[in-house]
Formats: structure tokens, sequence, C-alpha cells
């Protein structure tokens, strides 16, 4: 059987324990924090790139549309007299 010194030996073991996982968390949290921040940073990245991209391809399918239509404009197949 433990003793009144054993048990708040032990008590005390536990404080020190909950103070060392209360600092421990605080800096997880504050990592998560800043990982949070250049993930979010990213995605605000990731968003700008894809308008760009849409912009980009939009113009170049809009360019080949129009050179499509003008292929067939062009193209007859009647032949030309002479």
């Amino acid at each position: 059987m433990k003793t009144n010194e054993d048990l708040k030996k032990e008590i005390e073991k536990l404080k020190n324990q909950i103070e060392k996982t209360k600092k421990q968390k605080t800096k997880l949290n504050q990592a998560n924090d800043k990982l949070q921040d250049e993930v979010d940073s990213l995605w605000a990245m990731m968003d700008e790139m894809a308008k760009s991209d849409v912009k980009n391809w939009t113009h170049i399918l809009n360019k080949l549309e129009k050179d499509t239509a003008i292929d067939v404009l062009m193209a007859t197949k009647n032949k030309a007299e002479a």
C-alpha cells in the first residue's frame, strides 16, 4: 500500500506532466495555425492559377473556333471555272 508521501509525489509528477502537456499543446496549436495559414495561401494561389488557365484556354479556344470557321468557309467542293 502506498504511503501518503508516495501519493503526494505521484500527484506532483502528474501535475508536472499536465503542465508539460499543456505547453506541448500550445506549441502544436501554433504550428497548426501556421500550417493552416500556408494551406489557405496555397489554395488562394491555386484558385488564381485556375482562373488564369480558364482565361488562357478561352482565348485559345475562341481563336481555334474562328480559324475553323474560316477554314470551312474557304473550303469548297465546286471546281472553279477557267
